[in-house]
């Protein structure tokens, strides 16, 4: 595995980091045959450079904290390109893992607040589930960035995952299969090249396994768990001349899931002819339940890119659309949770992106930009209760349905304007502000300066510090409001009848670091940040249905370490990261229906942890090459994430620490056809069972353990 981190200005430097495998890497990745040399292809390679290094220089990084990852880094994991999306990012510095239903990954302690690019295009929000649309096998170049960004990046902001994807440059393509416990099968396929003038990619994956959502028991495995899940990319260049590409993107994504059951739970409510409460008595155990969940998610982009000297721009429009829909088992969930609600959420955006930058003069290079978003958002629920009396008795087991459906219709603005000045040969400044304006369940605009500033010590050293002041709305497609006056008097309704609308995070962010490469193979990082927050949004599952709701807390801090080490050579790499934080926060003013009267009185006059703060998180891998074969194998630790004991304080406690092993075996054959690898994989290799949560916490479900110990046997041919 390995990663970058990069402190501007040492961009070269850096690039050069971790290509020790590379030769291998490529040859792995490359045709068998001969290149075409001819001069279309040559042609459309030089431009397709030109212009991508032209798209690249239209999102500055100046003072930032950057960590790459390219696709040959990629396939030193032990899945390489098989490993799921998120569990990638877990190998950089100050991500923290989390269960797939409660957003399946952190970034320096917050609850997702990360925005997703590609090919400098902002990808619209999807509704949280479990699967990331995202797949592993399209990247060619995956920066992660955090800290104090500039002005062109606002929104969700704890982490910029901006992807650049593989390209055709000559014919030839990759099909692949994974075979591996608890039912695993994972065929795909990738395919790119030129035609002409157009470059292509195309990606289409399929996954099956009874390991879909995580176990809520210690056993190997779990009670109804299958997933069946596909995906499918497309990335598309037309080049007009040698400055003007049209581009288009698309990709898909359908995930079906069977929630996992707990069994030998007891009966909390009465049903006729099913269950009775009282004497603990039912005709369908909780281990016999029948919930699923269905995710889409589905994109396109259209894009042109110009290129006019010292002018540099692309202009974006999109669309995307994504639905969950959550089907419970219509008699289990009134015997067990009094409530049986079918869940249809929908989200559908339109949008258009403009980025320019120009160079003004050797010093400065101004940029700005724009984007403006239309979201139509639809929640439709209907929903089996109980009727209760007001001490919250049942008063009859014969449940009747409510239907709770809503839509909104909301819209995003935003606009900036940056400097990138060269001050000397050392020192850059890059400053600017932004404007963001959000018309949905909140009506708000912030303006927020960023300066940031790098400054290269030595050759072998650089520094950089920044400010940003970030604006968040809450994400559209979780905010639905529900019509609390509806249940009142039911198994539903609230302990508090309040419920305030969610409002917008407003955040001044401070971060520092140094980069310092001790020797040409040894890098070693540092970073520092502090983040003081005003409305802070989290988020937590509230229902049966494992979609997320945001809620306010008053105000709250974030403050952290990241340390990152990375070493290099001819035949293996190294890298070990670790960070250390703390988040916290104190009252909650919005959402409260969502909360036990004693937990909110509680949060009201005292700062607790956020339930997905983590003390210290922790990565190391290593690879060697030797011949035609290679081992790999990394260790993920986290000291726990955050609980509340019987009798304690909301999230007063912290789960088990817990440390994974996983390891790797690939060899390679030349063969006529193409490269023909093969993969052996071992994940949790020491089959540790470990709690990622325990049902307690503030906005946490049901208890969650980590995946016991996985083969995975795979098999490509690249051709």
């Amino acid at each position: 595995m390995h990663h970058i981190p990069k402190r501007r200005p040492l961009p070269l430097l850096l690039a050069g980091l971790f290509v020790s495998h590379a030769a291998s890497a490529q040859t792995t990745a490359a045709p068998a045959q001969a290149a075409d040399t001819s001069q279309p292809i040559q042609t459309v390679q030089v431009t397709a450079a030109h212009l991508k290094n032209e798209r690249n220089e239209l999102s500055p990084k100046v003072g930032t904290t950057v960590y790459s990852l390219d696709s040959h880094a990629i396939e030193n994991l032990p899945q390489g390109a098989n490993t799921p999306f998120n569990d990638v990012l877990l190998h950089l510095p100050g991500v923290d893992q989390d269960s797939k239903g409660s957003g399946g990954v952190h970034v320096r302690d917050d609850h997702g607040n990360v925005q997703y690019r590609i090919n400098g295009v902002l990808l619209p929000e999807n509704i949280s589930g479990f699967g990331s649309s995202i797949d592993t096998r399209l990247i060619d170049q995956l920066d992660f960035m955090t800290g104090a960004l500039p002005a062109q990046y606002g929104l969700r902001t704890a982490g910029v995952i901006e992807i650049q994807t593989k390209e055709g440059v000559r014919n030839g393509g990759r099909i692949g299969v994974q075979v591996g416990t608890r039912g695993d099968f994972e065929p795909s396929l990738e395919l790119f090249g030129t035609q002409g003038n157009l470059g292509y990619y195309l990606s289409g994956s399929y996954l099956r396994n009874d390991i879909g959502i995580e176990n809520p028991q210690p056993t190997k495995n779990a009670l109804h768990d299958h997933t069946q899940q596909n995906k499918s990319f497309g990335n598309l260049s037309y080049y007009l001349n040698d400055d003007t590409r049209l581009g288009l993107m698309f990709g898909t994504y359908n995930g079906h899931f069977q929630i996992p059951n707990n069994p030998d739970q007891a009966p909390a409510f009465s049903l006729a002819g099913q269950s009775d409460a009282a004497a603990g008595t039912s005709n369908l155990p909780s281990a016999q339940l029948n919930e699923t969940q269905r995710e889409v998610n589905r994109f396109v982009i259209l894009s042109m890119q110009k290129s006019l000297g010292d002018l540099n721009y692309q202009v974006s429009g999109f669309h995307q659309y994504s639905e969950l829909h959550y089907s419970p088992d219509p008699l289990g969930d009134l015997i067990y949770t009094g409530v049986a609600s079918d869940t249809l959420r929908s989200n559908s955006s339109y949008g258009l992106q403009l980025d320019g930058s120009y160079k003004l003069n050797a010093s400065h290079t101004l940029r700005a930009g724009l984007q403006a978003t239309r979201q139509h958002t639809y929640s439709n629920n209907s929903v089996g209760v109980f009727p209760v009396d007001e001490d919250g008795i049942q008063t009859s087991d014969n449940p009747f349905t409510i239907a709770d459906n809503s839509g909104k219709v909301g819209k995003l603005y935003s606009l900036y304007l940056q400097d990138e000045w060269h001050i000397s040969a050392p020192l850059t400044l890059n400053y600017g502000l932004r404007y963001d304006k959000v018309d949905a369940f909140t009506q708000e605009h912030q303006f927020s300066p960023r300066v940031n500033l790098s400054y290269k010590l030595t050759p072998a050293t650089a520094v950089h510090a920044g400010f940003s002041r970030y604006f968040t709305p809450p994400p559209q497609e979780l905010a639905a409001q529900s019509s609390i006056d509806l249940y009142a008097g039911t198994s539903n309704a609230p302990a508090i009848p309040v419920s305030n609308n969610v409002k917008s995070e407003r955040t001044s962010y401070y971060d520092v670091g140094i980069s310092h490469q001790l020797t040409p193979n040894l890098t070693l990082t540092a970073d520092a940040y502090y983040k003081q927050i005003r409305n802070l949004l989290d988020e937590g599952q509230f229902g049966q249905a494992l979609i997320l709701s945001p809620f306010n807390y008053d105000k709250g801090y974030a403050k952290g370490l990241e340390l990152s080490a990375i070493y290099t050579n001819k035949h293996w790499g190294a890298y070990a990261n670790f960070s250390t934080q703390k988040a916290m926060a104190q009252h909650i003013v919005s959402g409260q229906s969502l909360f036990d009267p004693d937990e909110l009185a509680y949060i009201a006059n005292h700062y607790i942890y956020l339930d997905h703060d983590q003390k210290f998180t922790a990565s190391t891998g290593a690879h060697y090459h030797f011949g035609d074969s290679q081992v790999s194998a990394d260790v993920l630790y986290g000291s726990g994430l955050r609980k509340t004991p019987d009798g304690g304080a909301p999230n007063s406690g912290t789960l088990p620490a817990y440390t994974t092993v996983n390891m790797a075996y690939s060899h390679e054959w030349k063969t006529g056809y193409g490269t023909l690898e093969g993969r052996l994989a071992l994940i949790n290799a020491f089959d540790h069972s470990y709690l990622l949560r325990d049902g307690s916490g503030v906005g946490v479900g049901a208890p969650q353990f980590g995946a016991r110990r996985s083969v995975y046997a795979g098999l490509s041919l690249a051709f």
